[in-house]
């Protein structure tokens, strides 16, 4: 790729781990047009021309313009939901699609651009049973696991493992007293389950026997993993009682990864690992836009240059 344009950083106004790495990119000169999608079009809009030559164009915010041939990478993380308040709910909603399909698709199209990640690749991704599947298939270790709309399934399931969690298949927050709340992973036992269950689908796995947890962040060619004792059933319910420590990725466990990445088209991952007694590394999940920036300053792991390297196209 050659003349090199900006960086485009797409994600909601309050994003500590973007900040680091814009601040990064700042330091090396490389141009950043930061934005979030939901901005659009009260601050932000677009001119995109599909002609026989490609796509060219140009998109702008309050403070910056991007030449859509000549961005160099996209940084997609979190960005805010597309509202249309001044309008009626019918009208709105259609405003809603076309902004998801026109600026969505012009963000999806562009030319030599390297997505970390791809939205649509991050929307594959998503989908748990869809990960769990894809981590069975490269090789990963992965508990039992049922999803699941039936009572008697998941009653027959619990008494088969005995040891088992549900967890939600996504995190949509809820508000509790005016604080803002998620669904937490918590142990579940057969006299539990009535028949409440057969009213949306649920996830139930078998609970790893576990000694540690880690988290294991790749960027590109890049590997980050890190061991995070705690002895609680989800370490990220109480990180005050988290202790972290870098560790080597063991023999057979970096193919499954890169088998991973290949099968949704991701060159950025956040894999949690569960290990058990005799070292062997389980499969949790893999969040393609997950946390990562809280792991630097704990491990002196240098993975802000490390994600800042593969944006400006040191590395892929």
């Amino acid at each position: 790729m050659t003349d090199l344009g900006p960086v485009l950083v797409v994600t909601n106004l309050d994003d500590p781990t973007t900040d680091l790495v814009i601040d990064e990119l700042y330091d090396r000169g490389v141009p950043v047009v930061r934005f979030d999608s939901g901005d659009f079009p009260t601050t932000l809009s677009i001119a995109a021309h599909i002609t026989p030559h490609g796509m060219h164009g140009s998109l702008t915010t309050p403070t910056r313009t991007a030449d859509l041939a000549r961005v160099r990478s996209m940084y997609y993380r979190r960005p805010s939901g597309f509202t249309f308040p001044h309008l009626d709910e019918q009208t709105a909603r259609f405003a809603i699609t076309q902004a998801r399909y026109g600026l969505g698709g012009v963000l999806a199209s562009l030319p030599d651009c390297l997505y970390v990640n791809h939205p649509h690749r991050i929307g594959d991704a998503e989908f748990k049973p869809s990960g769990l599947a894809a981590a069975v298939a490269s090789g990963f270790h992965v508990p039992a696991t049922l999803i699941t709309s039936e009572p008697i399934e998941a009653r027959e399931f619990v008494r088969r493992y005995r040891s088992v969690v549900y967890k939600p298949l996504s995190t949509p927050l809820y508000r509790v007293d005016g604080v803002s709340s998620t669904v937490r992973i918590e142990r579940v036992a057969a006299d539990e389950i009535d028949e409440s269950v057969s009213g949306t689908a649920h996830l139930f796995q078998h609970v790893v026997d576990k000694v540690a947890d880690v988290r294991l962040t790749v960027m590109g060619e890049r590997i980050f993993a890190v061991r995070i004792d705690s002895g609680l059933l989800d370490w990220r319910t109480d990180y005050s009682k988290l202790a972290y420590s870098v560790v080597e990725v063991p023999e057979g466990v970096e193919k499954p990864i890169r088998a991973y990445l290949e099968h949704f088209g991701l060159v950025f991952g956040a894999f949690d690992f569960a290990i058990d007694a005799v070292g062997r590394w389980w499969f949790l999940e893999c969040n393609s836009s997950g946390q990562w920036a809280w792991l630097e300053p704990e491990t002196g792991l240098p993975m802000t240059a490390a994600m800042a390297d593969l944006l400006e196209r040191k590395s892929a």
